[in-house]
């Protein structure tokens, strides 16, 4: 059994800094007003595909965010979510309970 006061893994600390570069990428289209909700366009696929990858260990839970992360950048103006690092959160959180 693990202490609860240890640190993530290394491979949930990388997924912690792709999951916060991915939502920064994601709040990048407010910089460039039309060109940027365009560019989400291309970007809401691979947003959502990348969420699902990182936390495909947990099916349903990766399923639901990555559908959601894909909605909230293929909309306008929704993509000031955090949803790749709240997945984060959630996927260390139920490692943590297990």
């Amino acid at each position: 059994m693990s202490n609860n006061n240890e640190l993530p893994s290394l491979p949930s600390i990388r997924n912690l800094i792709i999951s916060l570069i991915l939502d920064i990428f994601g709040v990048a289209s407010y910089f460039i007003p039309f060109l940027g909700e365009v560019g989400d366009l291309y970007y809401a696929p691979i947003y959502g595909a990348a969420i699902y990858w990182m936390y495909r260990q947990h099916k349903p839970a990766a399923i639901l965010g990555g559908a959601i992360g894909f909605i909230e950048e293929i909309l306008p103006a929704t993509d000031m979510m955090p949803t790749a690092t709240l997945m984060w959160f959630y996927a260390y959180w139920k490692s943590k309970k297990q």
